[in-house]
């Protein structure tokens, strides 16, 4: 199987796994939190391990090979905070109220098995949608860094899709619950919450059909050095304050160490 191939389906994977968290939020009768809470830990750890030790070393490897050591070294640098800031961007234009990522408190989990009407369904509606049209548009780039590293290391890009899989099964529940609020419909809600979830795939393909017939060292170095401040600024802003919400005591830096482990473990072996 050709690493184009590879890379697509751990993207497609990657960018699906928001109907997992559909699936938490309406068949579990009680949400596992400090589960969630390490696992997102464990998905930073890897995401900020991987950025630093393997993406942002081999995005100076091409872009010094392409423009001297000099200038590859401050290009490395632009393009890492270039990364930041597009998402930063991003993030910025999703109202804070409908912010994807702001975590679920326990009974808000907990209303999906109740059968009471709930007031004001338009408004939680509304907020559903809004939820799934921003974690498509967060989705977008971070299909683009998954893809991007699986096309040039299939392990370190099953490494960053499994990352971004665990990541994204409180963005399914932020989108389910409140669209299951409003409108009883557990089918709507989970197809609502796999949509925008298809954003990451999306994201793969618009990035592999620029790119292509580009793709050189200089602009693979640009893009990885971009994946690598994408990435970071996610853990950084969304998974550990996420992870924090949901844990307790130190189960964060339990799962966040545990995921730099792993990821070490894995680049040392293969």
């Amino acid at each position: 199987m050709s690493n184009l191939v590879i890379a697509f389906l751990l993207t497609l994977f990657a960018g699906l796994s928001t109907g997992i968290g559909s699936a938490i939020a309406f068949y579990s009768k009680r949400t596992n939190t400090s589960f969630l809470a390490t696992a997102l830990g464990f998905s930073a750890g890897v995401m900020i391990y991987v950025s630093f030790v393997e993406i942002i070393v081999k995005a100076r490897e091409s872009l010094t090979a392409a423009l001297g050591a000099g200038l590859g070294e401050w290009i490395t640098v632009a393009s890492f905070f270039g990364g930041v800031i597009f998402i930063a961007v991003i993030d910025k234009l999703v109202p804070e109220f409908e912010n994807p990522h702001e975590a679920r408190d326990k009974s808000e989990l907990e209303e999906l098995h109740n059968e009471e009407v709930i007031e004001d369904k338009s408004q939680l509606l509304r907020m559903g949608m809004f939820s799934a049209l921003a974690i498509a548009i967060h989705n977008f780039p971070e299909g683009l860094a998954t893809f991007a590293s699986a096309l040039r290391d299939p392990t370190v890009g099953l490494s960053i899709a499994i990352a971004i899989a665990i990541h994204n099964i409180p963005e399914g529940i932020s989108v389910s619950v409140p669209i299951f609020h409003a409108t009883g419909n557990r089918k709507k809600a989970f197809l609502y919450s796999m949509l925008s979830g298809l954003a990451e795939p999306l994201g793969a393909l618009v990035g592999y059909f620029i790119f292509r017939t580009v793709f050189n060292d200089l602009t693979f170095g640009i893009l990885f050095a971009s994946v690598a401040g994408i990435m970071v600024f996610i853990s950084i802003d969304e998974l550990l304050p996420t992870s924090r919400k949901y844990g307790k005591g130190h189960q964060v830096i339990y799962g966040f160490i545990a995921g730099m482990g792993v990821m070490a473990l894995s680049l040392l072996l293969f």
